[in-house]
């Protein structure tokens, strides 16, 4: 394993076989669902601030620039696109939280810093969450699609192995990384409405969020996304009812779903579940992996 050549610490706790869940902003987060899949999870667990990854070696700044901001209305400072990372305790694991702009530059170097820090804490497993554009309505629960390489994290947590070929982000970078350096890993992929695409999706982040938690064994704090789930629900409506084309378009997808979509009475924070029906699952599960596939291709069309 390399040094951590890269990395600021911000705090060295004791840790015990933390699960790292990470995500990026950009390629892999359609409707910002990841990204705020993890900010929830750094306000919930009131997650510390540990380490960062210098941005200078890893940045383009000039298609990701930083951010001029005014401390108190006077300093002027300057924030830079950096990936952070935070740890938190919970009921079921310890946790790194992983979260920064995907980076433009040097992906192996930069995968690196990322598995150095796992190392140095002697991580159990890394959790990457990813969003896709997909033709599946607002108005249904979120699908998702979990995938890994190690058979026994395919046969503990009932995830796909993943059959995929084609342009990949620094998701498949850091996961292939991961299985280099036998680090158990799954990635969990949100599908969400194209035609909300520019309309940050909660309800996606709280689908991650619940998986994830399965995985790790510890609750979803889904509770502090219900009231922004309800608000992207009413606007999405709002957009879809003002318009006669949408809404014809909102309604055959609708009507053409193949999994049996079903929220799921037992919660009491709003979480929502998708369940395939037993007929059709093979049917329902690879035509979302399509889904997935066909989105990371068409990442690299001019």
């Amino acid at each position: 394993m390399t040094e951590i050549d890269h990395v600021h610490w911000l705090s060295k706790p004791t840790m015990r076989n933390p699960v790292m869940i990470s995500a990026f902003t950009g390629w892999n987060d359609a409707a910002d669902a990841a990204s705020t899949a993890v900010r929830t999870l750094i306000e919930a667990w009131s997650a510390t601030p540990l380490a960062e990854i210098n941005p200078e070696d890893f940045t383009d700044f000039a298609s990701t620039r930083p951010v001029v901001r005014l401390k108190d209305g006077v300093t002027r400072t300057i924030v830079w696109p950096t990936v952070t990372m935070w740890h938190a305790s919970t009921p079921g694991s310890d946790v790194i939280l992983v979260l920064g702009p995907e980076p433009s530059l040097r992906w192996r170097l930069f995968t690196e810093q990322i598995l150095s820090v796992a190392s140095h804490f002697d991580a159990s497993m890394m959790i990457s969450l990813g969003a896709l554009l997909a033709d599946v309505p607002h108005n249904k629960p979120i699908q998702l699609i979990g995938t890994a390489s190690d058979s026994n994290m395919i046969e503990r947590f009932d995830l796909q192995r993943s059959q995929y070929e084609g342009p990949t982000g620094i998701l498949g970078v850091l996961l292939d990384a991961c299985n280099e350096a036998s680090l158990p890993s799954a990635s969990l992929w949100a599908a969400v409405p194209a035609y909300a695409s520019q309309i940050p999706s909660p309800k996606a982040a709280a689908a991650l969020i619940s998986r994830a938690g399965e995985i790790i064994g510890t609750p979803a704090p889904i509770g502090l996304l219900q009231q922004a789930i309800e608000a992207y629900e009413r606007r999405v409506n709002q957009i879809v009812d003002e318009d006669e084309d949408l809404a014809a378009y909102v309604e055959r997808l609708d009507s053409s779903g193949e999994g049996d979509y079903e929220d799921d009475e037992d919660e009491d924070d709003g979480q929502m579940s998708f369940d395939f029906d037993e007929d059709n699952a093979e049917v329902s599960a690879a035509s979302l992996a399509d889904e997935v596939e066909q989105f990371l291709r068409d990442q690299e069309k001019p």
